[in-house]
């Protein structure tokens, strides 16, 4: 399976929350995974957050974010590219959409012109929403 990773997906698989062994379980069984690296910056974000906030120590945080550039070097990570940027600038099927979101969805989009059979992993409704009307398989 090629898998398009979403970071609200990605979060929980970090943060343990309810859905983290499902997120892991779908990742662990792709055979090829396509991230933006927005995802990066995104749970880089939230586990700074959560240590300021004081939810997760910032031994825990360091912890996170080490699974994380250790899962992203078996990734395949896309820039933000102009072309990216051009499509998350235009409406998708499933409005409304936030600023974030649409980039993860036009850099999906992206990937799949490039990787046939590309599955979309998100946990955030109004994502999988616009993915599915775009024609994407969702995980989980």
């Amino acid at each position: 399976m090629n898998l398009y990773a979403e970071s609200s997906a990605v979060l929980a698989s970090l943060l343990t929350e309810n859905t983290a062994v499902l997120v892991r379980n779908v990742l662990e069984q792709a055979d090829f995974v396509v991230a933006s690296d927005l995802t990066l910056v995104e749970c880089d974000r939230i586990l700074i957050r959560a240590t300021i906030s004081g939810r997760i120590s910032e031994a825990a945080a360091t912890e996170r974010r080490a699974q994380l550039n250790t899962a992203a070097t078996q990734w395949e990570l896309l820039h933000v590219s102009p072309e990216i940027v051009r499509r998350a600038r235009q409406p998708f099927p499933s409005e409304p959409i936030r600023t974030l979101d649409a980039i993860h969805l036009a850099t999906a989009l992206a990937a799949r012109s490039a990787l046939s059979g590309l599955q979309f992993l998100s946990l955030d409704d109004r994502t999988r929403r616009a993915a599915q009307q775009l024609g994407f398989q969702l995980q989980p």
